[in-house]
């Protein structure tokens, strides 16, 4: 099974899957000095090649969030639930934050081309109920925006520009304004040679940080990152954080190859 991942999914898993002991301290270490604690008794999705499954806010079970939680986010994302969709997250970590159970949403990427800066899309010949769900997703961010921008001016984010990273940061600003403290983490892997074929690999931590930090340059203000936002009820904070990839990713065969036949 794990030949079948390549990129941050594969490194996502590889790191997950030796044992719950190891992941939660290194977990726990690598959020220093976020002020986040990792128990290998806490709650995470995936867990590893055997449950591989992606964390979606508004499906969790209750080990992560209430059901109240949940339906809140659902209504603030989504006009229209059914055939629609809110983000999926690498890694989603239900810990203590401060003292307090909250949230550590990862956000992992192995090569710049996982770096997205297109906002999102809508199709000219797209139903009604895809246009109020565009809508309200517009507006969920703009209101994500506005909070945010009064706690750091310069807070640049949209659903028609750098939507990934948008959706990102209006989903843990929306979390800690009900009460839950979040973490948001961006992982960078580095090291990972096999799939040079899709876009250049993060070789070391600096050509990690000199690539998020160009890529968040315009959406976020230079100290958004790496301090705790007080949002009304618990914070938020953006760590930037990388690691080594424990296996490169297995290179696609070239199609004049014996092995793509």
């Amino acid at each position: 099974m794990p030949g079948l991942y390549r990129g941050s999914r594969k490194h996502i898993l590889d790191w997950i899957d030796a044992n719950r002991e190891a992941f939660a301290a290194s977990l726990t270490d690598l959020l220093r000095p976020g002020g986040a604690t990792v128990m290998p008794s806490d709650f995470w999705m995936p867990q590893g090649y055997g449950a591989p499954g992606e964390a979606k806010l508004d499906q969790l079970a209750s080990e992560f969030l209430s059901e109240f939680i949940r339906r809140t986010l659902s209504d603030w994302w989504l006009v229209h639930k059914r055939g629609a969709n809110v983000p999926n997250w690498d890694l989603l970590v239900a810990c203590s934050i401060g003292g307090q159970r909250g949230l550590v949403l990862v956000e992992a990427k192995a090569n710049e081309a996982e770096l997205k800066v297109e906002g999102k899309r809508l199709q000219a010949n797209v139903s009604a109920h895809s246009r109020e769900n565009h809508d309200r997703i517009g507006q969920a961010i703009e209101q994500a925006r506005e909070a945010l921008d009064e706690i750091t001016p310069g807070v640049r984010i949209s659903r028609d520009s750098h939507y990934q990273l948008s959706n990102r940061i209006a989903f843990a600003w929306k979390l800690a304004s009900l009460s839950v403290p979040t973490v948001l983490v961006y992982l960078g892997f580095l090291g990972d040679a096999g799939i040079a074929d899709i876009g250049p690999p993060f070789d070391d931590e600096k050509h990690w940080q000199a690539t998020i930090r160009q890529y968040m340059a315009g959406v976020l203000p230079p100290d958004f990152a790496e301090r705790p936002l007080d949002c009304g009820t618990a914070t938020m904070q953006l760590l930037i954080r990388s690691r080594p990839v424990i296996e490169v990713s297995p290179r696609r065969p070239s199609r004049d190859s014996k092995e793509s036949l």
